[in-house]
């Protein structure tokens, strides 16, 4: 069976720059795996007050955050040839900041963002500490497979 996996930028910020579609595309690819056969996911770049308003319309935080993450199909069963489908929103301005804070490429910092709201999308989460250590670990080994330096290593 050949993937079918579409992934859609929408760029809405007018103060950050987005990495390049191509990059974006193979890190949603990487962190998807082997598993999802079937995906239709956008990827939303937005300023500061859109992100603000989407946290707090739907996380009841008042601030603006790196990535959010909605799954479409999160509350219905998984059916075989159902797709995987979802919107991850990035705010630009706070991933530049916690690229800054943490000490790392900003480059590395998107993909990251790219590969953690990735695994959101599949039902990974980071509330309790085992599913914390099984989502991190995952991160870090597709974001190094990538390229990129351990996500973790600056805040460990």
């Amino acid at each position: 069976m050949s993937k079918n996996i579409e992934i859609s930028i929408q760029n809405e910020s007018a103060l950050s720059p987005i990495p390049r579609k191509k990059l974006l595309k193979e890190w949603v690819r990487a962190a998807l795996g082997a598993q999802v056969e079937m995906a239709q996911i956008t990827l939303r770049f937005v300023d500061a007050p859109e992100g603000q308003s989407l946290n707090r319309e739907y996380r009841q935080k008042d601030y603006a955050t790196n990535v959010l993450t909605f799954t479409f199909n999160d509350d219905m069963p998984q059916i075989d040839g159902m797709p995987l489908l979802g919107d991850l929103v990035f705010c630009g301005a706070v991933i530049e900041r916690e690229a800054i804070e943490q000490n790392k490429p900003l480059l590395a910092h998107y993909c990251h963002m790219v590969v953690h709201g990735t695994l959101h999308l599949q039902g990974f989460d980071h509330i309790e500490d085992d599913e914390a250590e099984t989502m991190e670990s995952l991160e870090t080994q597709i974001v190094m497979s990538l390229g990129y330096d351990d996500p973790y290593l600056a805040e460990k």
